[in-house]
């Protein structure tokens, strides 16, 4: 029996994220079910199914070894620690049962080309800049890795240039970032949201665009779809699941703030790991803590 492949994912409060989750993991058990791989996925907060659940269905259908793969795009917080921690209780939940850990999912070229395409339906190439815009994060190197992504979808598409902002926890926002494109000259900036699925912080993204375009009715803003639900985007997290169970898998120590000391972010060292805890879930635990976790 093939290691089945179970999607983590950190939930949401909003109905039309959860049913792309939930068909966004049909999807890849489709794609899989040829190679006879079982295929479940959960939340590790805010809603359902939680991890727990998916984990418990794969125990049922007779699985003790999983490949978990997190259905998030930067290892910030959530891949670092709080999805790792959420796991690793199913293990002490259930012993004889085991994981393997795999990537984030970004940066990888599958979503750059994603992202061109969802730019592409809004506006061409020439005469645009985009603003690419990430979650934001407490972790410096999960913001680092948005900018990459932006750098990484300027190389050869055609952009005027590619700026970064974020919806929350970090700067610039969204009004800053355009500001800043506006000032750079662009006369068309297309607003491109780095996430997955629909949700809260993809729909603030779409508000703070409209806002900050209709003070500024000389700059034509355009925003671009998320992600998605796509062939592409379950062919990445395929990818990311033979490399789990066949791969060298290793998370990103060099600029990491519970690693390495960054300069105000002392705190974060060596921070303790303690998982989310869902209001749903049978665990009496309590904590939303970040550090570094490993799990194989």
């Amino acid at each position: 029996m093939n290691p089945p492949l179970m999607l983590a994912g950190h939930g949401t409060v909003d109905a039309a994220g959860v049913a792309e989750f939930v068909s966004f993991t049909d999807r890849v058990r489709t794609l899989l079910a040829a190679e006879d791989v079982d295929v479940d996925g959960g939340f590790i907060e805010l809603s359902q199914p939680t991890v727990h659940e998916a984990w418990m269905r794969l125990t049922a259908r007779g699985h003790t070894r999983r490949a978990a793969v997190p259905m998030v795009l930067v290892g910030a917080g959530h891949a670092k620690g709080d999805i790792p921690a959420a796991l690793e209780r199913e293990v002490r939940r259930e012993p004889g049962t085991s994981y393997v850990f795999g990537r984030p999912l970004g940066p990888h070229p599958v979503l750059l080309e994603i992202l061109a395409t969802r730019i592409a339906e809004v506006a061409p190439a020439e005469g645009t800049a985009v603003l690419l815009v990430g979650r934001g994060a407490t972790d410096p190197d999960a913001n680092a890795e948005v900018a990459k992504v932006a750098r990484l979808l300027q190389e050869g598409r055609g952009y005027d240039f590619v700026e970064t902002a974020f919806v929350s926890l970090a700067k610039p926002d969204v009004a800053s970032g355009l500001a800043r494109c506006r000032a750079l000259g662009a006369t068309r900036v297309v607003v491109a949201p780095y996430f997955l699925f629909d949700g809260v912080l993809p729909r603030r993204v779409v508000a703070q665009a409209q806002a900050f375009a209709a003070d500024h009715p000389d700059l034509d803003v355009r925003t671009a779809g998320y992600l998605g639900d796509t062939d592409e985007l379950a062919a990445l997290v395929v990818e990311r699941y033979r490399e789990a169970l066949h791969g060298d898998i290793r998370m990103n120590c060099d600029t990491c703030a519970y690693r390495v000391l960054l300069p105000g972010f002392e705190d974060k060292l060596g921070a303790p790991q303690t998982p989310h805890h869902h209001p749903d879930d049978p665990s009496t635990g309590h904590g939303h803590g970040h550090a570094h976790g490993h799990a194989g």
